[in-house]
């Protein structure tokens, strides 16, 4: 029958034909865990809503504005307080520095082994383990100099309700700001893979004129320092701070 010799050919047809095969399944390799499945906190007493109660408005103490990443406007002012200078930004990661299991050429395409500060025993920083933050060189737009900041100065970085202590552990590009160490933005609980991590935005950055912490790897020095001068601050403004 016409019908059973078409059924038979469109058989035929079928065995004769090239089979597709399933692609094949690319193999992934196992992520790092991100820093938000690690457990990120505030570091000492001061709450992150009392410090932002004081950075709200902006006495622009920079000639300019700075850029948060190349090729981007130019949006960020640097402002005054009595004692501190701010700014809110994003955060890029740095691992320059001593190369380690996380931070070195192979992780970060822009790694460098020098940075502008270093330990007191002549060993580079290692950003993999002490939060540092990052300083534009200086400039005509905002020279830290001038406002008595500089390398072991110390900072409170606040980030989502959690304030971590670092210090000024590098500089960068004269006209970007918002940067600071995988150990920072690990503590804050930001994803700190060089390639692609970090915040893009809602990072505040204070940094204490006149302090400085010795040695700059000290970061339980760093906590205390900062601890102090956050409170302090917070007195002059007239901000109840928790004693307990």
């Amino acid at each position: 029958m016409r019908v059973q010799s078409l059924t038979l050919v469109a058989a035929s047809a079928a065995l004769l034909a090239p089979t597709t095969l399933p692609a094949p399944v690319p193999h992934r390799p196992r992520e790092e865990p991100t820093a938000r499945s690690e457990a990120a906190r505030s570091e000492g007493g001061v709450r992150a809503a009392d410090l932002l109660a004081l950075v709200r408005g902006c006495a622009q103490v920079s000639r300019g504005r700075l850029r948060p990443d190349a090729g981007e406007p130019a949006t960020i002012p640097v402002c005054g307080l009595p004692g501190a200078v701010f700014w809110k930004a994003d955060l890029d990661i740095d691992c320059d520095g001593r190369p380690t299991r996380r931070c070195n050429r192979r992780t970060d395409p822009h790694f460098s082994s020098s940075a502008a500060y270093q330990q007191s025993d002549g060993r580079r920083l290692n950003a993999e383990r002490l939060p540092y933050i990052v300083l534009p060189a200086p400039s005509r737009v905002w020279d830290h100099r001038d406002h008595s900041v500089g390398g072991g100065s110390v900072a409170a970085v606040v980030y989502r309700g959690r304030v971590q202590y670092a210090v000024v552990g590098d500089t960068g590009p004269r006209n970007l700001i918002g940067e600071a160490s995988y150990a920072a933005a690990r503590r804050l609980g930001i994803p700190a893979d060089p390639r692609g991590g970090g915040a893009r935005s809602g990072v505040t950055y204070i940094v204490f004129k006149h302090s400085r912490v010795r040695p700059i790897e000290d970061h339980a020095a760093a906590v205390a320092e900062g601890e102090r001068l956050a409170r302090r601050l917070i007195d002059r403004a007239g901000a109840p701070v928790p004693t307990g």
